[in-house]
């Protein structure tokens, strides 16, 4: 049975105004037969680095050749390059600013291109502050619908990819250096150091001058203590049982964390 063609979208636009619904009409001029998922409407304005997170704990589990269309794009209407890529997994869609850098880390590009092919435009005249309706959108319509990536623009070298620097964890004699890359709506802090690292080992993590537990489930403490733990999207995280980490140890992006064995 041939498979349905799927369109993932992610995006800072929220559930308040029209923004993603329109996005979803113009992927149904093109072809009303595309299965659009909304991965999350809800990242922080601007927030490229949430994006990048979201994005590269989503596409495993998605079928191959699906296409992910994501617009968290301060830079839009400026000169930063509007992109088409082809990984094992599927395409990815939107701007050349950092936000796919974490999902072409763990499987990298095999093709990229500059969306230059006005054909595949809603307009050859965009918006210059909503490229996701008038660029992104379409792109990742005609893709889903079996355009070749080559005839969308012009093919670019994917070393010449924006990369978002997070920072990278170091290994050291006594555990794991890293830091906080990505911070849930529960308030779990993820940190950049993977679980494998913490893999059959006895360890703590050290930050906001605490000693924390390394243990695998949440109710491994009381409720109201800090734990630390490998959340499900694979990276050592660390939470409060029934609580916000983040506002309770005041914790931030970028902050540093220690592991310790």
């Amino acid at each position: 049975m041939e498979r349905q063609p799927l369109v993932s979208l992610l995006s800072d636009f929220g559930d308040r105004d029209v923004y993603v619904g329109v996005m979803k009409g113009v992927i149904a001029q093109i072809n009303s037969q595309i299965r659009v998922v909304d991965l999350t409407h809800q990242i922080t304005p601007q927030d490229i680095a949430a994006a990048r997170f979201s994005l590269m704990n989503a596409y495993p589990y998605f079928p191959v050749g699906t296409v992910h269309v994501a617009v968290v794009d301060p830079g839009v209407g400026s000169r930063r390059r509007a992109i088409a890529v082809e990984f094992a997994q599927g395409f990815l869609v939107g701007p050349d600013n950092g936000i796919f850098s974490g999902v072409l880390s763990q499987s990298p590009a095999m093709a990229v291109v500059e969306l230059t092919n006005l054909n595949f435009w809603r307009t050859p005249q965009p918006s210059k502050t909503f490229h996701g309706r008038d660029i992104f959108a379409p792109v990742g319509a005609y893709l889903a619908s079996g355009v070749p990536l080559k005839q969308l623009g012009q093919e670019i070298d994917p070393a010449s990819l924006v990369k978002l620097d997070i920072g990278e964890y170091k290994q050291t004699k006594t555990g794991v250096v890293g830091c906080i890359q990505y911070i849930d709506g529960f308030g779990n802090l993820a940190s950049n150091i993977p679980g494998s690292c913490v893999e059959g080992k006895s360890w703590c993590v050290q930050a906001a001058g605490l000693s924390i537990p390394g243990c695998e489930t949440y109710s491994n403490v009381k409720v109201g203590e800090a734990i630390a733990l490998v959340g499900s999207h694979g990276w050592v995280e660390i939470a409060v049982n029934s609580g916000n980490a983040r506002l309770q140890l005041q914790l931030n992006l970028q902050d540093a964390v220690r592991v310790l064995f």
